[in-house]
């Protein structure tokens, strides 16, 4: 993974509520739409598709398109990707 790529992972992971966006969507491993990822963090869902529009740029989510829906999950590769490239950081020091 790229130093730019980790910057956009880190710079999405930096606002709390999209913390617990995706603590939520790990949480359970299923697709959520926008509706009821608001509805269980308890935002507006303009704000709740903004921070899940940051979390899908900074490839930490998946989205797949369902009808007029777009439901998101947790893009595992990417997520490992990071861990990965944090332990090679911890244990070169």
């Amino acid at each position: 993974m790229q130093h730019a790529d980790m910057l956009e992972v880190f710079r999405a992971l930096a606002n709390e509520n999209r913390q617990e966006i995706l603590f939520l969507v790990f949480s359970d491993k299923n697709y959520h739409t926008v509706g009821e990822t608001a509805e269980r963090i308890g935002l507006a869902q303009s704000t709740t598709s903004e921070h899940l529009s940051i979390l899908r740029k900074a490839g930490l989510l998946d989205a797949e398109k369902v009808d007029r829906e777009v439901r998101y999950r947790v893009n595992k590769k990417t997520v490992t990707q990071v861990l990965s490239q944090m332990q090679n950081w911890l244990t070169c020091c």
